[in-house]
């Protein structure tokens, strides 16, 4: 089975519909699928619901979608760093489910485990538990949350062979691994694509069997989300 496309647009064009979840990799612009999120954005997709921890900045990452009004609701952890973002949100134009963070990588990781929920004791008694089960184990309190299963992920790593196995590169990995597994179609965009048997078994971080498509995107911007410069006696 070949799972490299020639283009983003390419692998993405027969698998995407308006109204899908998506869940898109990355912790704020580190390790972002750039060039899949333009090709969804250039997909003209509509009412679309992106689970991710953040939604990106404006004009870049997911900023891109929310300008071009893709994005109906979004599940993410942080929502700074996006005046779209905000206006929209204020304005009752863009549903937010907040979800602590901790808490949103693992109703990932629950999903592509085959977990369908799990109890915590993060957001009782806060307007994150509002409307779910409570549950009290040991006398504490738990609110029950229900995994994530997105229709399509898009993923980023730094390194893929021929069979979908990734590796990734530093705190690049960050939410991608559990974005990959909990997609029922897992869509990774990679800066290098060795064949299969180039790669050490112990650099494999996840293997292939999560990955359905593969697409090259040798140069991608890697735009720093804050650039800080400590100053210098002299300079």
């Amino acid at each position: 089975m070949n799972k490299i496309h020639p283009s983003a647009a390419d692998a993405l064009k027969d698998i995407v519909a308006d109204g899908q979840l998506f869940a898109v990799g990355g912790f704020g612009l580190c390790g972002i699928p750039e060039a899949l999120i333009d090709a969804l954005r250039d997909s003209g997709k509509k009412n679309l619901t992106v689970i991710s921890n953040n939604a990106g900045v404006d004009g870049f990452g997911l900023g891109k979608l929310l300008e071009t009004r893709q994005i109906t609701k979004m599940i993410s952890s942080y929502v700074g760093e996006n005046k779209e973002f905000e206006r929209q949100y204020l304005a009752g134009e863009l549903q937010l489910e907040f979800t602590p963070q901790g808490t949103l990588a693992e109703k990932l990781r629950a999903g592509g485990a085959g977990i369908p929920a799990f109890f915590t004791r993060t957001g009782v008694g806060t307007i994150v538990a509002e409307g779910k089960e409570l549950r009290e184990f040991d006398g504490e309190t738990y609110v029950m949350e229900r995994a994530l299963v997105p229709d399509v992920s898009l993923v980023k790593a730094w390194r893929a062979d021929t069979s979908g196995n990734l590796q990734f590169r530093f705190t690049a990995r960050n939410f991608n691994p559990a974005v990959a597994m909990a997609g029922k179609i897992c869509v990774v965009e990679v800066e290098e694509i060795v064949e299969k048997g180039a790669m050490e078994p112990d650099h494999i971080h996840l293997p292939g069997i999560y990955v359905h498509r593969l697409v090259l995107n040798a140069t991608p911007e890697k735009r720093i989300e804050k650039r800080t410069i400590t100053p210098k006696e002299g300079v």
